[in-house]
């Protein structure tokens, strides 16, 4: 849908450069969230094809750790979770307190955690992690479709800077659609492992140079003969939902299947969701040989309403007036997705495990924009477009997992190969059924190899090292008619760009070490190098589409590849009941791809930076009682070139949240809340930071539940104070002061009830 998105946006922008009236900026995201608790624990997987940096067991108590033991896993690690009982260190003096690629600063979300929050979306739960900032065109009114999530401050291209995984496999494809976590079921995730900066590039290649979100969905292995639970809810803006889980176990077999959907009128006009997920997994588990089939499908229909016009020198402003109008009342966009992944892993000698998965995604997505017409008629403008877009991923990614000593010194080693193979095509017409003006057929091979090993040098301090060689192909073409219908009155027609055949090698590092003086206080740091390629569509809008007089110009595809170098380091404690971790990082990025509106095209920028810090505390008062908190400071800024010295637009430089839960009569009664807050943040398409900026603001949820025997029921309040917000804005490129923002709920309800046996 994505592909749909980018075209409407190039669109929208011709549009407001030659009349200044529409400013209808449709769905611009990324160019264009018993008596005491219940555990929290994080028990160590046992299936090596869920992530790559595999945490560590206990070693038991009373004894120095020998270092690490098992096999890491190919992920993002658990690291250091901010979750309280997250992590396995409680034996004696050296014992590991925390997990993940040595180095790295890290989080986990718990599948408990999940179902305290009072959110119902994902991005929302993932926001609560300090660092984590949104940016939503329509918040949970339509359970978080098309929010992206960013990690450490790249605002409109946080998509293609944070790399999202299920089960250790990427999600990120070559396009730039943002991977919508929407079409994950929340019932199905187990945890969710989050580590920030670029060293998970090492293990998984492109889009980590923010950090890498690995979210690991349930299986159903080891649990009953037959287990269902099922949950129904009905919420403000007319939202219905329904989920339900059901796992079987027969001896070394399981099944499982997660699913959900759910229908919303949304909060603004033409703002309508009717989306459908589902998870089945089919498990085979010996002491020798696991094996694994997953399939999942989603199918998603989404009304587009674009923004909400502010202009001071009209005396207009849509934010008061007319809030929950829609600019673009009949655009919308459908995306189905399909895929199927299968896998095992085999132990080959003692110390030795071959681990084997590959799979084929497939996604297609269709777009209708047609604006609101000129001069404000009710009727669709005559400047329409309409997008059809498909895209097939084939993937295979064998790897090796040895334990093993080196000079006496435990040591673990991953080592494997990663080949992708996508095909994306993508029609632009002026009206469905009528000749596409252009097809554009891109084609990418990529073929990777990679080494990371940790060794324990003392039975207090590890180290690791990695390091991956990446080589990408790539084939572009278009295709354009120029005597297609509606060519002659669309300005978007455009010229037929050139062909691009192209072969690059690019290559990612990663060293770190942890050092843990005590049961209670540990340091670690790291140094990595990372890098992300183009994606296909901001290489189709990758040169001068128009002169100065709107004539079209042919463009070439052809884009820099994105560089980063990253410094990190910080403490962590873990006392009893609690924990607290701080990190400081610096990154310095080369070549950074960016949309400038005005222009029309993606440009590499001139050199940028990131700076920030990040703390989160959580303390366990009581079995009953927890209570959870984090802030973090993040500056976006360019380096070099016209805009040196400025901050990059949609990243605020303070986040904050915090959280408690009362399990308030013998889980009969539950309280669940959570506050956020964000500081001011400029809008897109402001990179010279003169524009007004987007408002600070805070939110408050709040949820009860309870359970009782088989059945359990919760009621939530999100944004219990009401405030209006909005979280993105596209500033003028033509007229200051002017923008089109896209407001978010206000106060909205969920109730919900289900059963399980």
């Amino acid at each position: 849908m994505s592909s749909a998105i980018t075209a409407a946006k190039r669109h929208r922008a011709v549009i407001l450069a030659t009349t200044a009236l529409a400013f209808n900026i449709s769905v611009v995201h990324a160019q264009t969230v018993a008596s005491a608790l219940p555990p929290v624990e994080v028990s160590p997987p046992t299936d090596q094809n869920k992530t790559r940096a595999r945490p560590l067991t206990d070693e038991g108590s009373g004894a120095p750790r020998p270092a690490r033991s098992t096999a890491p896993r190919r992920g993002t690690g658990t690291g250091a979770s901010d979750s309280a009982g997250t992590g396995t260190g409680s034996g004696g003096n050296g014992a590991r307190q925390f997990n993940g690629i040595v180095g790295t600063s890290s989080t986990v979300i718990t599948a408990e955690k999940i179902a305290h929050s009072p959110s119902n979306n994902l991005p929302d739960i993932l926001a609560q992690v300090p660092g984590v900032q949104l940016t939503s065109l329509y918040g949970s009114a339509v359970n978080g479709v098309k929010t992206s999530v960013d990690l450490r401050g790249f605002g409109a291209f946080a998509t293609s800077n944070t790399l999202i995984l299920v089960n250790g496999r990427r999600l990120n494809d070559i396009d730039m659609a943002q991977v919508d976590l929407s079409t994950i079921p929340l019932n199905s995730i187990e945890r969710i492992e989050i580590t920030r900066g670029n060293s998970g590039a090492v293990l998984y290649g492109d889009n980590a140079v923010g950090g890498v979100i690995n979210i690991v969905t349930k299986t159903g292995v080891g649990g009953p003969p037959v287990a269902i639970r099922a949950e129904a809810g009905i919420g403000s803006f007319n939202t219905r939902l329904g989920n339900i889980s059901v796992s079987t176990n027969h001896g070394p077999w399981s099944t499982s299947f997660y699913g959900n959907a759910i229908k919303s009128d949304g909060y603004r006009d033409n703002n309508a969701l009717d989306q459908r997920n589902g998870v089945g997994n089919l498990n085979y588990t010996t002491p020798d040989l696991k094996a694994f089939v997953t399939v999942t499908g989603d199918d998603q229909k989404l009304g587009f309403p674009g923004g909400r016009l502010v202009d001071p020198s009209i005396g207009l402003n849509e934010l008061v007036t007319n809030r929950r109008g829609a600019a673009t009342p009949f655009d919308y966009g459908n995306q189905q997705g399909k895929s199927a992944t299968a896998g095992f892993t085999k132990a080959i000698i003692e110390g030795v495990d071959l681990i084997v998965d590959g799979g084929v995604r497939n996604k297609t997505s269709q777009g209708g924009f047609f604006g609101s017409g000129a001069f404000a008629s009710p009727l669709p403008s005559f400047s329409s477009t309409y997008v059809d877009a498909d895209l097939t991923t084939w993937s295979i990614t064998p790897r090796l997992s040895v334990r093993n000593t080196i000079l006496g010194l435990p040591s673990q080693i991953l080592t494997g190969i990663d080949y992708y193979d996508a095909a994306f095509n993508q029609s632009r017409g002026a009206f469905k059924g009528l000749a596409a003006t252009h097809v554009y057929d891109l084609s990418q091979q990529t073929l990777a190899g990679y080494w990371q090993q940790t060794i324990g040098l003392l039975p207090t301090t590890d180290f690791s090292y990695g390091a991956r060689i990446q080589n990408t192909r790539l084939s572009a073409r278009d295709r354009y008619d120029a005597l297609a219908p509606g060519c002659a009155l669309y300005f978007n027609c455009g010229a037929e760009a050139f062909p691009l055949d192209q072969t690059e090698t690019n290559y990612a590092l990663h060293v770190g070490l942890e050092h843990r003086f005590n049961n209670v206080f540990s340091v670690f740091g790291r140094a990595a190098r990372a890098f992300r390629t183009p994606n296909v569509e901001e290489r189709v809008a990758s040169g001068p589409a128009f002169d100065a007089l709107f004539n079209p110009i042919p463009g070439d595809f052809r884009l820099k590849t994105q560089t980063s170098h990253d410094i990190e380091g910080g403490f962590r404690i873990k006392s009893g009941g609690f924990q607290m971790r701080t990190s400081v990082y610096n990154m310095d990025l080369e070549n950074e791809i960016h949309f400038i509106p005005a222009l029309f095209y993606n440009v590499n920028l001139d050199p940028t930076r990131r700076t920030g810090l990040e703390t989160a505390a959580s303390y366990r008062l009581s079995d009953s009682l927890q209570v959870r908190g984090g802030i973090a400071f993040t500056r976006a800024v360019f380096r070099e070139g016209t805009f040196a010295g400025k901050t990059v637009p949609l990243v605020s430089p303070y986040t904050a949240s915090a959280g408690v839960t009362w399990n308030i009569w013998q889980n009969y009664l539950v309280l669940d809340a959570t506050l956020r807050g964000w500081g001011e943040r400029y809008m897109d398409n402001d990179q010279a930071n003169t524009q007004r900026r987007i408002a600070a603001d805070t939110t408050v949820d709040l949820k009860l539940s309870g359970t009782v025997d088989h059945f359990f029921w919760s009621f939530a309040v999100n944004n219990v104070l009401n405030a209006e917000y909005y979280d993105y804005a596209i500033a003028s490129s033509f007229t200051p002061g002017r923008f089109a923002a896209y407001p978010l709920p206000g106060r909205s309800y969920l109730l919900k009830a289900g059963v399980s046996f």
